[in-house]
């Protein structure tokens, strides 16, 4: 019963890995896209409006450490009570 559990289970995961979106998105029949930002002075395609801005998803600073260094004192780590 298990076996046949697994089974079914690994052979659904290429019917799941295969239904993807493959076309651009556009609004549903009889919508339009959203009003323009304020200040904007052109409409954003919904292309546009699919890319994140900068500040919702900023760069990794990834700073890799030459030397160890203490750390400095943290006042939340206290110890259990």
């Amino acid at each position: 019963m298990r076996r046949n559990l697994v089974l079914a289970v690994l052979a659904t995961l290429p019917l799941l890995a295969a239904c993807g979106q493959k076309a651009d998105l556009e609004p549903a029949a009889g919508q339009s896209l959203p009003v323009a930002p304020l200040g904007a002075d052109v409409q954003p395609e919904a292309r546009d409006l699919l890319e994140p801005e900068t500040q919702a998803a900023p760069e990794r600073s990834v700073e890799l450490r030459k030397r160890s260094e203490e750390r400095e004192d943290d006042p939340f780590d206290l110890p259990p009570e």
